[in-house]
């Protein structure tokens, strides 16, 4: 099994998660994060200068089986694509272990 964890923003989120849905990622968690990204000058919209150090962001939390890791990487890094600087960063680990605490099922199929 694999973690799939991506910080995308939240203006792709909803396009994001309907993408997963239709390739059959229908659980995830996520939540609003802010972060520091690498861009240190600020932005100028109508003559007020706003500052672009604290980014707010979008985390997502997937864990798949290993064969659907590649799918889901690639969806989310197709949709999450704006082609800007802060699009987001897709970090993939392994997960040793999954249990579904209500019927206390292990491995694969405690996550489906």
């Amino acid at each position: 099994m694999k973690k799939i964890e991506a910080i995308i923003r939240k203006s792709k989120f909803d396009e994001v998660k309907e993408a997963l849905h239709q390739i059959e990622v229908n659980f995830f968690s996520y939540w609003d994060v802010t972060g520091v990204g690498n861009e240190k000058k600020g932005h100028v919209y109508r003559g007020i200068s706003y500052s672009t150090t604290d980014i707010q962001r979008r985390f997502l939390s997937i864990v798949v089986s290993d064969e659907f890791a590649q799918k889901t990487v690639e969806t989310i890094l197709n949709t999450a694509y704006s082609g800007n600087v802060g699009d987001g960063k897709v970090f993939v680990s392994d997960v040793i272990e999954a249990y579904r605490i209500r019927t206390k099922e292990s491995g694969q199929a405690g996550i489906n």
